[in-house]
């Protein structure tokens, strides 16, 4: 059989809950990165906000996310249903899309951002909980890499329709914004109808409260090594504001800013769903080794950059490392998982990602204002190289 039936086969093989999954990342990202791409020019530009007060817009959203996502799967895994937590929080989501238009002031603005987190934060653990749920453990990370690439398909569009929206109406973020309740209205649509969760594949339900300590050292020693691997490798990815700023600062004009992302998440979407296929084969640890040695040269590469054409290398390189490791960091959750505390342990890796990344970006933002963009991707591509050694160290090569 060549290869391409061979793939075609693999994709049909993927439960069509997997599938639908994957587009209801793909309408919400598409909706979000809409908003995201042009929601801190509308902070400063329409609404006089300062540089300190998108900062902690940000900082706090974010932060909120990583909070809840540990309770979600939690409590996911204590009522053995992940479907109606993803549908409570993609609605929250959804509902505070028509926010953003709406919103008088900055207040209210911070207030839609952190609604939207708390939503973004319920529905992620028992998402992916409910993937590895109902997938066979021989396609887990051909799933994980399928729903992956969907969710980044909607991350290139959403700025990318954002682009043309402003360039049909001359300028209004406003129409922007409302043309992004579209497609969120669109994700919960889907998934109310189109994900369906087994009787049998539901995982029995805890002894206690997953969040007891108890339940906690049931997760195992083999998780807790992912966990920390996962981790270092986050305080080596700071946010991708970063590669706009590094643009923008070698003169690529701010119109043409969202392009960065465009292009990151282009070749992101296209890593992810190979990837996850070839770790199927019994290796996860071989792509990510090289999805972090990416980074590395990515950082690299950004570091030394003069002109634009490094720049976009360093885009390029950045966004294969993203579909090397994004999926199959996940993948390696749901193998090492217990499977009736999957929504806990898809938490804790969540919850510690999500910390390590706001970390990193704090003080990838330190750097840059003491000793510039080379500074600060120097020191990226050196915790890379840390987390690579970790990996070969901590992680068995099967298993």
């Amino acid at each position: 059989m060549s290869a391409a039936p061979t793939r075609f086969a693999r994709l049909r093989r993927i439960p069509s809950s997997v599938w639908a999954l994957g587009i209801v990342s793909l309408f919400m990202d598409f909706s979000s990165e809409m908003i995201h791409a042009l929601l801190p020019v509308y902070l400063v530009g329409a609404m006089g906000a300062t540089m300190a007060e998108v900062g902690v817009i940000e900082g706090v959203a974010e932060a909120t996310a990583s909070i809840v996502k540990i309770f979600s799967g939690a409590v996911s895994d204590w009522f053995a249903s992940r479907k109606l937590l993803a549908i409570l929080g993609y609605g929250l989501a959804a509902v505070t899309k028509p926010l953003f238009p709406l919103a008088p002031d900055v207040g209210w603005v911070m207030a839609a951002r952190f609604i939207d987190r708390v939503g973004k934060g319920i529905r992620g653990a028992p998402r992916d909980a409910l993937v590895a749920d109902v997938t066979p453990p021989e396609l887990r990370g051909a799933a994980f890499g399928l729903r992956q690439s969907l969710d980044t398909v909607g991350a290139f569009l959403g700025p990318a329709v954002a682009v043309l929206v402003m360039w049909l109406t001359v300028d209004d973020i406003r129409a922007v914004f409302w043309v992004a309740v579209i497609p969120a209205v669109l994700a919960v649509l889907v998934l109310a109808v189109g994900v369906r969760e087994p009787e049998e594949t539901r995982p029995a339900r805890p002894a206690r409260f997953p969040l007891h300590w108890d339940e906690l050292t049931r997760l195992g020693g083999g998780l807790w090594l992912v966990v920390a691997v996962s981790t270092l490798f986050g305080l080596a990815r700071f946010s991708e504001a970063f590669l706009i700023l590094k643009a923008t600062s070698l003169g690529l004009p701010d119109a043409l800013a969202p392009l960065v992302l465009v292009a990151m998440n282009v070749v992101y979407a296209g890593a992810s769903y190979p990837a996850g296929v070839f770790s199927d084969r019994g290796d996860r640890l071989t792509p990510l080794a090289i999805g972090i040695f990416l980074l590395a040269l990515a950082d690299a590469a950004l570091a030394y950059a003069t002109s634009l054409p490094l720049l976009w290398l360093g885009v390029v390189l950045w966004g294969l490392h993203m579909g090397l490791t994004q999926g199959l960091f996940a993948a390696l959750i749901a193998d090492t998982a217990p499977p009736a505390l999957r929504g806990t342990a898809f938490g804790v890796f969540n919850l510690a990602g999500g910390l390590a990344l706001l970390l990193a970006s704090f003080a990838a933002g330190k750097l840059w204002d003491l000793y510039g963009a080379s500074a600060t991707f120097a020191v990226g591509g050196g915790v890379a190289a840390l987390s690579l050694l970790a990996l070969f160290l901590l992680l068995p090569r099967r298993g």
